[in-house]
């Protein structure tokens, strides 16, 4: 029996026209029927993620753009580490859109992200990206009702133009709950080796939690796109959340299919001189 596509279990689908993040446990492990195999499993993809990005490089036609979104703490960073650092960093280049410069703000909000579009041939991790002018925008009112509601539609332009060029865009949302953002922030408290992590303004950010939930909802809602679809990953269990999104890229890079190039060489006469 053929094993199930894990994008097939996370990909958000809207129930009566809306996707809804409560619709998702977080605690859930989609497509884990085994914990004893998440290790192996981790090793085994590994392996198989540097293989397909050594292909997708020497290949140099198409690349690969990863977007990470999700509430503080839900593992942005540790997807990166214990997921991306599986790849060779010589053809990957990470990108956090933090609070706009004076000089990104002179521009429109996808200015500085084209800027880090990944070049043929490399895979590009967005750390937070474009969907933050529809997120925190809204949440907080950094900009007028009707101008986030066009945006929605510039993204999937944006997006199909990206698409279009030869990157394969894959949109993942780390899922995390209330509690367990609580439990991880109080790990950042009480671990003196992880207080730099720790923000006061984290605290202050809770109180907007279903702000937040909604605001996602309405972005997944109106940007998951046949040429752009959003994945909604459960994130309570770190150890799933990097089995999970593993098995994500390796379908996503399968299904690119990059291939090694096969330049025209005289084989005989370079091993001579090689040998001369």
């Amino acid at each position: 029996m053929a094993k199930q596509r894990i994008r097939n279990l996370l990909q958000a689908h809207p129930k009566d026209g809306r996707f809804r993040m409560a619709d998702v446990d977080a605690d859930s492990t989609p497509g884990l029927k085994n914990r004893k195999r998440l290790s192996p499993d981790l090793k085994k993809h590994g392996a198989k993620l540097f293989n397909l990005q050594e292909r997708l490089f020497a290949e140099h036609k198409r690349s690969l753009l990863i977007v990470l979104q999700g509430m503080d703490t839900s593992g942005k960073d540790g997807t990166i580490t214990h997921v991306i650092g599986d790849m060779n960093p010589q053809g990957v280049l990470i990108s956090t859109f933090k609070q706009p410069t004076p000089e990104e703000r002179r521009h429109g909000f996808l200015w500085r992200i084209r800027k880090r579009l990944p070049d043929p041939g490399d895979i590009g991790i967005f750390n937070r990206s474009h969907y933050e002018d529809v997120l925190i925008a809204r949440v907080h009112g950094l900009a007028k009702p009707p101008i986030i509601e066009r945006r929605y539609g510039v993204i999937n332009r944006f997006e199909k133009e990206v698409v279009r060029g030869g990157t394969k865009v894959l949109k993942i949302c780390l899922h995390i709950s209330y509690d367990e953002q609580r439990r991880r922030l109080l790990e950042r408290l009480r671990d003196p080796d992880k207080n730099w992590k720790f923000k006061e303004t984290d605290i202050d950010e809770r109180a907007f939690w279903d702000d937040y939930q909604s605001a996602y909802g309405i972005a997944i809602t109106r940007c998951s796109t046949d040429w752009a679809p959003w994945f909604v990953v459960p994130a309570n269990d770190k150890d799933y959340r990097n089995w999970a999104i593993s098995r994500l890229l390796i379908e996503t890079l399968e299904d690119m299919n990059p291939q090694y190039p096969h330049p025209k060489l005289d084989i005989p006469r370079l091993v001579k001189r090689l040998q001369a």
